[in-house]
């Protein structure tokens, strides 16, 4: 049998929770499923090796009950969950296709399966089309036309959830829009894109207004809207650029705060938030918080909220500094906050250095000049030109007589630069280098003992056993010269998955040797992911955050490499290229 991975079972209870939802079981259990899945999916040792340590137990674990862990002993014996089985029994293939539905959740999937006997998307279209759906409780004219609209955004099999650079662009556009209104008070993005997730599915808008309608028109007229999904008193959604939802939501001025809390999520953080509210005898909502006494009364009628206006008044309310969005994810930033204990996350501005970029030599697009220009620019202090090595011959990867002429120009570069007193930036000597399949490195030690930097990386052979390619990983951990390991994952978002490492010894082995690991900034690698840069964070290791530009634009992806970070707790001092260039010499291990 194939060894099972976290990743497969936290899959697999997120599964069970798609299941039980729809048949409409106990909200509790559907949340613990759901809350092990989140516990399982961070992890970084395996659940087997934790299950076989006498001295631990699964029940140590957050969230996971003596029931589930019961499951997860089932699923590592044999590879499938029997409840899992007996679900699928219940529940039809078809609800999975309906609830990708925009707007068709699971309830009024059911609801559609069960009245109109559905079997396909096409039968939910069928209906539409005849006018069935709109005569079903719950539904109407205007559901059906909008099902119809959103069937074909459903069935589109090129359909993926955004990048997160690519939703923020789109933001970004949103927001100059929408900040044209002259109805508009506050605006501010919120949801997952505020939160920093690697990948979105919808955009949501929070704003204060003087004049609700006006707000709403101005969204429709937007160039970008193609359609308009539905509009009520204080909620209106667009389809906008490349498919994506638009959810804005209107507020007064004393509920912006509260409305901006309650949108940005997660449903895991605003479940905790509003339990330790409940425990002080307060509730909180989108409009404020308010005395508990007064959770079931309508907003008009509710007494004087306790805070709302900002979200540091709702935190405040409940005796909580405020918490940075990209942490609420319903981990332990609840914990932090009550010990006054969270982190100062790394900023873009702590940046001093960008460390892993390529030029012409090999696949870049610009030249060495025009990197570094590039470069100070950006108000860098220093790079390192790290183009491929030989292995890499499909980039054209440098072998050891070209290296060593691109490091004589990079000498002579920096000398130039030094001419005339203090140089605006100092170019460090560096390569990415290959680990070979067989072990090894695709340039000899005598070569890599004359680099200022060295990245040492994983691109062929992916598809090796787990204990061939975290041995590859670790022995270039252990060899003197590499200073850090690039993309350590090689899993690249929407696109490819990790391949099969034991990050954990990789971990152990980087905290051992104090080699770097890499938060790679391109947006479709993120790599490492939020979990494991939280990882190496607690061992020890320090993280660098890197570009792997290909061209000088290449360097602006640098920002979403820091949200990853920031997402992961980190703070500067984790950070090894928040560093002058001497302290960072000083931390390497050479």
């Amino acid at each position: 049998m194939v060894p099972v991975t976290n990743a497969d079972i936290a899959a697999v209870f997120e599964h069970v929770a798609d299941l039980l939802e729809f048949q409409g079981e106990n909200v509790f259990r559907v949340r613990a499923y759901r809350a092990a899945a989140r516990t399982i999916g961070s992890l970084v040792e395996s659940l087997a090796s934790v299950r076989v340590d006498p001295a631990r137990a699964l029940t140590d674990l957050e969230g996971i009950g003596t029931d589930l862990a019961g499951k997860i002993g089932e699923l590592l014996d044999h590879g499938r969950l029997a409840l899992v089985d007996e679900l699928h029994a219940q529940v039809p293939a078809v609800a999975f296709e309906l609830m990708r539905v925009p707007g068709l959740g699971p309830k009024k999937a059911k609801s559609l399966i069960s009245e109109l006997s559905l079997t396909s998307l096409d039968d939910l279209e069928q209906a539409c089309r005849e006018g069935r759906v709109a005569g079903l409780k719950g539904f109407g004219d205007k559901t059906q036309a909008a099902i119809l609209d959103n069937i074909a955004f459903a069935k589109n099999p090129e359909h993926k959830r955004l990048l997160w650079s690519e939703a923020d662009a789109i933001m970004h556009g949103l927001l100059a829009w929408m900040g044209e209104c002259p109805a508009v008070r506050q605006i501010a993005g919120a949801g997952s894109w505020r939160r920093g997730r690697e990948t979105i599915g919808d955009l949501d808008l929070v704003v204060d207004a003087a004049d609700t309608a006006a707000v709403m028109d101005h969204l429709a007229a937007w160039q970008e809207t193609s359609a308009v999904l539905l509009r009520g008193d204080t909620k209106t959604s667009i389809r906008g650029p490349r498919d994506v939802q638009v959810d804005l939501r209107v507020v007064d001025q004393k509920s912006f705060g509260a409305a901006l809390q309650y949108f940005t999520g997660s449903k895991e953080h605003n479940v905790k938030l509003r339990s330790r509210a409940r425990e002080q005898g307060l509730s909180i909502n989108e409009y404020g918080v308010f005395p508990l006494a007064d959770a079931a009364a309508t907003p008009a009628r509710k007494s004087k909220s306790r805070g709302g206006a900002t979200e540091e008044e709702v935190y405040e309310a409940v005796g909580l500094p405020w918490i940075p969005p990209e942490l609420r994810e319903g981990g332990d930033e609840i914990r932090l906050a009550e010990q006054d204990a969270l982190p100062t996350l790394v900023e873009l501005g702590d940046i001093r250095g960008d460390l892993h970029m390529h030029t012409t030599a090999t696949d870049g697009e610009d030249t060495l000049a025009e990197m570094v220009r590039a470069a100070i620019a950006r108000g860098l202090a220093y790079i390192a030109i790290t183009d491929h090595g030989q292995r890499v011959t499909m980039a054209r990867g440098l072998d050891r007589k070209r290296l060593l002429e691109q490091w004589s120009e990079i000498d002579r570069l920096n000398d130039s630069l030094a001419a005339d007193g203090p140089p605006p930036i100092v170019v460090l000597k560096g390569i990415e280098v290959d680990m070979l399949e067989k072990g090894g490195l695709d340039l000899p030690d005598d070569v890599l003992a004359r680099a200022d930097w060295v990245v040492a990386s994983l691109h062929y052979g992916q598809n090796q056993p787990r204990d061939r390619i975290t041995a590859r990983i670790v022995e270039a951990i252990e060899n003197p010269h590499v200073t850090v390991i690039g993309h350590p994952t090689g899993r690249l978002i929407n696109r490819r998955p990790a391949y099969d490492v034991d990050i954990e010894a990789v971990i152990d082995a980087a905290a051992k040797t104090g080699t770097f690991l890499e938060i790679n900034a391109n947006p479709w690698r993120l790599d490492l992911d939020d979990h494991h840069a939280a990882a190496a964070k607690r061992a020890g290791v320090k993280l660098v955050i890197s570009t792997d530009a290909h061209s000088t634009r290449g360097l602006d992806v640098m920002r979403c490499g820091v949200l990853q970070a920031r997402r992961a707790g980190l703070e500067a001092k984790d950070v090894a290229n928040t560093r002058t260039l001497a302290q960072l010499k000083k931390l390497m291990k050479k």
